[in-house]
């Protein structure tokens, strides 16, 4: 802990003494940590909150729960609110109806003194609390765990495909020697100016004609070979020295055994890398599924949360709350792999 504060108070200038390039540091880094992290932390704090909290303006960061009282006479409780009365006094009262720019407020203690009080006199009376029924509710009145194991099953299927595939392409491209093969890379490449929208139509009769349609094999099969998995393997392979291939030959040993012995093992690295994007594009695919995609039991998540935005109502409470859920798969894969990315995408850059 002690060398973490050694590390922090650190100045440049003599005797610890402020140098203007520590106030830029510091400026620099605290900005990238909010820009960084504050929407994501807005986004937890929100999912926290009720559908009249989320309403409320100006926001607040902590989820407030408006408190209630239960008055005699009235069937449901009544929330309470702080009144500041005309000679400058405050009082707790609990309020009956609002009417246009004033609200009807009575004394919980003596419900038969009601008084007329401008809305702008009133403070609510809340207390922190968690809205814990966003995140139960839709696992009792949603299919979340259907639409959560769709999503799972694509994610690891076509990651794995795309691992599989695209490494078998880079394997070919990086240590096979042949005619038209820079041409085979550049055309490869070049697709990844080419964007989804534009290959839709041909892709959806393709997955039509083959009888994929509402069939998650139909989500999962046309996206597992990408450009930019067969591109950043490819230069990471062009690092392995051409001598152990050579080696492994010599002792008699096929190419499948070459691939999958030698060459995997060293690739693991960007091989992680190539993992965690393609199971953040997997897993937040929206447009793909949503057109192969019509049967609700075959929704994966991103679908199904899509289900919460009505027409004249959104459910806002529940798709923040989902949100967060459907983050943590992504942040725990991106935990786990996120040591091989420098040594991956290092690699990957160096010829």
């Amino acid at each position: 802990m002690s060398r973490i504060l050694t590390f922090l108070t650190r100045r440049r200038g003599h005797g610890g003494r402020w140098h203007w390039t520590d106030v830029v540091t510091w400026v620099w880094l605290v900005g990238g940590t909010v820009l960084m992290f504050g929407p994501a932390l807005w986004l937890i704090s929100s999912s926290l909150k009720g559908p009249a909290q989320l309403a409320e303006f100006p926001p607040t960061l902590l989820p407030y729960v408006q408190e209630v009282v239960t008055v005699e006479g009235h069937a449901q409780p009544l929330p309470l609110f702080t009144v500041t009365l005309d000679d400058g006094s405050t009082r707790v009262m609990a309020q009956v109806r609002r009417v246009g720019a004033n609200a009807q407020m009575i004394d919980p203690a003596n419900p038969a003194e009601r008084l007329n009080v401008p809305i702008a006199n009133r403070t609510p009376v809340r207390h922190v609390g968690v809205a814990t029924s966003n995140y139960t509710d839709p696992f009792l009145a949603f299919d979340f765990l259907r639409y959560l194991w769709n999503s799972v099953f694509v994610t690891t299927v076509a990651t794995l495909l795309t691992l599989l595939t695209n490494s078998m392409a880079a394997f070919a491209l990086s240590k096979y020697r042949f005619r038209g093969r820079d041409a085979v890379l550049l055309v490869i490449v070049g697709t990844l100016m080419v964007p989804l929208s534009v290959i839709l139509v041909p892709l959806y009769s393709v997955v039509s004609a083959t009888g994929l349609m509402n069939s998650l094999w139909g989500v999962i099969l046309p996206t597992i070979a990408t450009p930019t998995g067969v591109f950043l393997l490819r230069q990471y392979m062009l690092t392995i020295p051409d001598d152990l291939i050579e080696a492994a030959r010599m002792d008699h040993a096929s190419e499948w055994q070459i691939y999958w012995r030698i060459i995997l093992p060293l690739t693991a690295p960007a091989l992680a890398v190539l993992a965690i994007f393609s199971v953040v594009w997997r897993w937040n695919d929206f447009l793909w599924p949503l057109i192969v995609l019509s049967r609700r039991e075959l929704y994966t998540l991103q679908i199904g949360l899509n289900t919460y935005a009505g027409e004249l109502n959104v459910q806002w409470h529940y798709i923040l709350s989902m949100t967060v859920v459907t983050m943590i798969p992504v942040v725990l894969v991106f935990v786990f792999l996120q040591r091989f990315i420098t040594t991956g995408i290092a690699g990957a850059g160096v010829k």
